[in-house]
């Protein structure tokens, strides 16, 4: 099917047309059959680089002509980012929202595009953010991730949400690994297309002894060092491929780094600039030894390294001058990084509580998928390395010739329901008991499990939970919100966790910052580090001399108070002004994990700000200075300073320490003074900016959050005696 044949607008035929694309995939001319322009809805499970995206873009495109609104789901930022700009560039209007989320963003509504993840979209509803209702395709990129057992309640709740708001609402779920996409596309509506078709053949092979096997052939892979993985590398790359090269951990990956960057040797001007650009920002042994394997050919890719590090690692490999990056299964989550051969170098991976354990299937396809450029490589190659023989057969049995595991729901998880049944209340999707379980009735859960009696039990003890700790009245049948409970829900904070920092800033006598950092550290959307054997000594020599300020006591979830412990000395040492490189050696992590927990320490410092003024005003001046100082990482001194342009946490300290305190002090000492300190090239835009009395930088102001005298809030504004324990994990660090 010719792209000239199809209903969609112009200026889209002509883009296609200038980037070569005349004709459709056989999967795409399926989509076509099946109803994509009719406004039916699809489940496209189809292989990676086989045009999922092609498919969601044209529909998208048909919406927009017709005066509709799309939004696209993607599960992390980074990935948003990337389809932001990649749709940005096609006439229309794309927007991206990833940010706060307590904020309506309605500037949205202007947009023709939508990209934000899941989460967003859960907080924008819970906002009523007037444009959601103006959606008329919904495309969920990598819909299998409803079978997460951390993030796929959400995403599930996001569909459902939007699909019981507006029944005619477009569905389009996208995913290259579902082994029954039959009953998703069910729950949908709609119709599943499935195909094992690519545009470039891919070719599954085990590595073992010398050579990979593939399905009747094999493939000698010369020796030239004694390590199989970088052999397999070296093949590629001599004849003129780029490899992806997944390992279990970020110290496997930085050593595999390494040690291709020793074997490749590669001297370029492109290679030695983009090393350069890195090591100018590398503050971390981390960014050196990143910087050096760059220039060599080779790099690292995992969660641990700044954004911007990551960045410029994709750039080098897009544009041909890295020719190996080793990464932990980051990549496969579906950042385009095609490459000549992908080499599933670990199959097994740590799991707390279990050990090594074997990927999922899912996983390995996602990986194996990477392989094979399109228009650049005539083939793709996907080769796991057995450790033996006996498991040569065992790698082909369990992965290259096994379906994907199915997608199962998640909901039937009361951890993970108890902020969704609250939202449901607070936004008006439901007032009674009978309204919740219709609602309920529309998830994938319901779709999989006719007559199931679980929801209800489950239902029940959250809405006990809920109107106890007061964020819902009951009344017979009959739910309704507190103003409470409203602002917990358009916070996007866990209820339990919610009710932890209420509890614990209501009973604690004294104020410290190092007391509600670790509060909420310990509460389940924090994101928190693991702790070795290594951490054991310095924690414990902590409790011993500053414990009695923790307002959270020992429980019997150890584990839990520990990482918080750790998360939260590290926090607190950031909010001090301790420099970065110290931070990543004293604590065993890096700087995207730094930059991550203080990412999501800031959402929940700023939901903790909104409570504390209800239920604590005392405290209210000191959490929200603590914002502003977690916000930048300074000292309360430096304030006045920092919300200043141009001027971080490394300048702000310089001018105090030059006795420069204040605006009023930076004005008075002169032009030739603060050249001197920070360099004319921001001295004298400062002054300017002083002298005119203009503020062009501010500090999150509070949103008009209030909570009135509601009698359903006399409970909680009672001091309550004891303190709460700590909750279970979840991660929202990738948001």
């Amino acid at each position: 099917m010719d792209i000239t044949d199809l209903p969609i607008p112009a200026y889209l035929k002509a883009h296609y047309e200038k980037a070569s694309i005349q004709s459709l995939y056989p999967p795409q001319v399926e989509c076509i059959s099946k109803g994509l322009f009719e406004g039916k809805n699809l489940l496209v499970s189809i292989p990676t680089a086989s045009g999922k995206t092609l498919v969601a873009e044209m529909a998208m495109h048909q919406h927009v002509a017709r005066g509709g609104k799309c939004l696209y789901i993607v599960p992390l930022k980074a990935l948003a980012s990337e389809k932001h700009e990649e749709f940005g560039k096609k006439g229309i209007k794309v927007g991206i929202a990833t940010g706060d989320y307590d904020r309506r963003d309605e500037y949205l509504g202007n947009q023709d595009i939508i990209v934000a993840t899941s989460e967003k979209v859960d907080s924008l509803i819970r906002n009523a953010a007037p444009w959601i209702n103006a959606i008329s395709l919904l495309v969920v990129d990598e819909v299998h991730l409803i079978d997460d057992p951390g993030r796929g309640v959400t995403l599930e709740m996001v569909i459902t949400k939007l699909r019981y708001k507006n029944p005619k609402v477009q569905v389009i779920g996208l995913s290259a690994t579902i082994g029954n996409p039959g009953s998703l596309a069910g729950w949908l509506d709609g119709s599943a297309v499935t195909s094992t078709w690519r545009p470039v053949d891919l070719r599954e092979g085990v590595f073992w002894n010398g050579r990979i096997q593939f399905d009747g052939t094999t493939r000698k892979i010369e020796a030239t060092t004694r390590f199989d993985d970088t052999n397999i590398c070296l093949d590629t790359v001599h004849e003129g491929g780029q490899c992806l090269v997944f390992v279990s951990s970020r110290k496997n990956a930085e050593a595999f780094a390494k040690r291709m960057a020793t074997a490749l040797k590669r001297d370029s001007h492109e290679l030695t600039s983009l090393a350069t650009r890195i090591a100018a920002q590398a503050e971390t042994e981390m960014g050196k030894t990143l910087a050096a394997c760059i220039e060599k050919g080779a790099a690292f890719h995992h969660a641990g390294l700044k954004r911007d590090e990551r960045s410029l690692v994709e750039e080098g490999f897009r544009n041909g001058h890295i020719l190996c990056i080793a990464s932990t299964p980051t990549l496969a989550a579906g950042l385009n990084l095609p490459a000549r051969r992908v080499i599933i170098r670990d199959y097994l991976r740590f799991s707390a509580g279990e050990g090594m354990v074997p990927i999922p299937v899912r996983e390995y396809r996602q990986m194996a998928g990477r392989a094979g450029r399109p228009r650049l490589d005539p083939y793709g190659e996907a080769v796991l390395i057995a450790k033996d023989g006996d498991r040569s057969d065992l790698l082909f049995e369990c992965y290259i010739n096994a379906p994907a595991e199915d997608v199962n729901s998640q909901c039937a998880n009361e951890v993970a329901l108890r902020t969704h049944i609250l939202s449901l209340i607070t936004s008006g999707f439901a007032t009674t008991r009978d309204e919740i379980l219709r609602f309920l009735e529309k998830t994938f859960y319901s779709h999989q499990h006719k007559n199931a009696r679980l929801l209800p039990r489950i239902l029940d003890n959250i809405l006990v939970f809920l109107e106890r700790v007061g964020m819902i009245t009951c009344q017979g049948e009959t739910t309704a919100p507190t103003e409470y409970g409203s602002l917990v829900s358009q916070l996007y904070l866990d209820p339990w966790g919610a009710d932890l920092i209420v509890s614990n800033i209501r009973a604690g006598e004294e104020y410290s910052d190092i007391a509600l950092i670790h509060l909420i550290c310990v509460t389940p959307d924090m994101f928190r580090l693991y702790v070795s054997n290594r951490d054991s000594a310095y924690l414990e020599k902590f409790l011993i001399s500053e414990g009695d300020k923790l307002w959270v006591d020992l429980t019997d979830d150890e584990e839990c108070y520990f990482r918080g412990l750790k998360t939260a000395m590290l926090l607190s040492e950031w909010s001090s002004e301790v420099e970065e490189k110290i931070l990543c050696e004293r604590f065993s992590t890096g700087p995207g994990d730094i930059f991550a927990m203080v990412d999501v320490m800031n959402w929940l410092l700023h939901a903790t700000v909104q409570l504390t003024r209800i239920f604590r005003p005392s405290f209210y001046p000191l959490v929200r200075d603590l914002e502003l100082c977690m916000k930048y990482g300074v000292r309360r001194e430096l304030l006045p300073l920092v919300r200043l342009p141009n001027i971080g946490r490394v300048r702000a300290r310089r001018l105090y320490n030059n006795g420069l305190s204040t605006p009023e002090a930076l004005k008075g000492a002169g032009l030739s003074r603060l050249s001197g300190i920070l360099g004319s090239g921001v001295a004298g835009p400062l002054l300017e900016h002083l002298t005119k009395g203009e503020r062009t930088f501010h500090a999150r102001k509070d949103p008009s959050l209030e909570v009135s005298d509601d009698p359903a809030l006399a409970p909680i504004k009672k001091k309550r005696k004891g303190k709460k324990s700590a909750s279970n994990d979840a991660s929202l660090a990738d948001f």
